[in-house]
């Protein structure tokens, strides 16, 4: 009875991830302006890893291999917002149009 509930928590949190990558794509496409398709995609990335690698905990169990899977959630968690802010700066001080747009913002 343990084991099937530990496979449809794992089952659950795997199906919430694909479906908030899912959005990210969704808003990644819809989105116009490239700051706001990159929030979409770096903020779903983020939520979208850190349920299907949960997902995995709860399947492989609480093991070493559970303490590796969380050490790559950790790193994803730390390094993802930062590219993704260092790629926003970027593209602001490099695109005229959207230093117009923001008001000479640097």
């Amino acid at each position: 009875m343990l084991e099937w509930i530990r496979f449809i928590v794992a089952a659950l949190c795997i199906i919430a991830g694909l479906v908030v990558a899912g959005f990210a794509t969704f808003g990644v496409f819809k989105f116009k302006f490239v700051l706001n398709r990159m929030h979409a995609a770096a903020m779903g990335d983020t939520l979208a890893i850190l349920f299907v690698l949960a997902g995995l905990i709860v399947i492989s169990g609480f093991s070493f291999t559970s303490l590796k899977l969380l050490l790559i959630i950790l790193f994803l968690w730390f390094a993802s917002p930062v590219s993704s802010h260092l790629i926003a700066h970027l593209e602001i001080a490099t695109d005229k149009k959207v230093e117009e747009e923001c008001g000479g913002v640097k």
